[in-house]
C-alpha cells in the first residue's frame, strides 16, 4: 500500500500546499493544476479523480490529476494511478515541495480511442522560505498506458533544453 502524508485534499498537506482554508479547498478552489478548462474548480476538474468517483478518460487528463496528487500530497491517487509493471512498492511525496504551476507543452496520441500516450509537460515548484527558497521547473515527457480501460503512468524521461 502506498505511504500517504496527508492523503486527502482536508488534510494539513493541502493547508500546507495551498494556504486555503478548508471551506475554499471544498467549495469553488481553483484545481492547482490550473484545469482543462481555464479557471475550473477542483471539483469541475480533478476532484472527482482523486477521489475515485470516476477516471481518467485521456492520457493528459490523468497527467493533471498526478500533478493536482503531488501539489496536494495525496500519494493514494499516485500509486493507484502508477502502472503495476513500473510503479514503485511505495510513493511518497515531498511535503516540503510546493506544486504551483503546470503547463501542458504537447500531447502525441492518449486520446479516448488510444490505448497508450505521450504527455509532454512543465510543472514549476517552489520549496524552503525566506533565505532558503529554491525553485524550479520539471520538464519531462511522461508515457502513459491504458490498461483494463484504465490510464495509468508508465515513465517519463527529463526534456533536456540546450544552454
Amino acid at each position: 500500500m502506498a505511504h500517504t502524508f496527508g492523503g486527502t485534499r482536508r488534510s494539513t498537506a493541502w493547508m500546507k500546499v495551498s494556504g486555503e482554508s478548508d471551506e475554499a479547498v471544498i467549495g469553488d478552489a481553483r484545481c492547482p493544476c490550473g484545469g482543462a478548462r481555464s479557471g475550473a474548480t477542483f471539483d469541475e476538474c480533478c476532484g472527482p479523480l482523486l477521489s475515485g468517483a470516476r477516471q481518467a478518460t485521456t492520457a493528459v487528463e490523468l497527467m493533471r490529476s498526478r500533478f493536482t496528487a503531488y501539489a496536494l500530497a495525496d500519494g493514494d491517487h499516485l500509486y493507484r494511478t502508477w502502472h503495476p509493471s513500473t510503479r514503485p512498492a511505495h510513493v511518497e511525496t515531498d511535503p516540503w515541495v510546493h506544486w504551483v504551476d503546470l503547463t501542458i507543452v504537447d500531447t502525441e496520441d492518449g486520446g479516448v480511442g488510444d490505448d497508450t500516450g505521450a504527455v509532454e509537460f512543465r510543472a514549476r515548484w517552489v520549496a524552503g522560505v525566506g533565505s532558503t527558497r529554491q525553485q524550479g521547473e520539471l520538464h519531462e515527457r511522461s508515457r502513459f498506458s491504458r490498461r483494463a480501460g484504465r490510464w495509468f503512468y508508465v515513465d517519463g524521461d527529463p526534456v533536456l533544453t540546450g544552454s
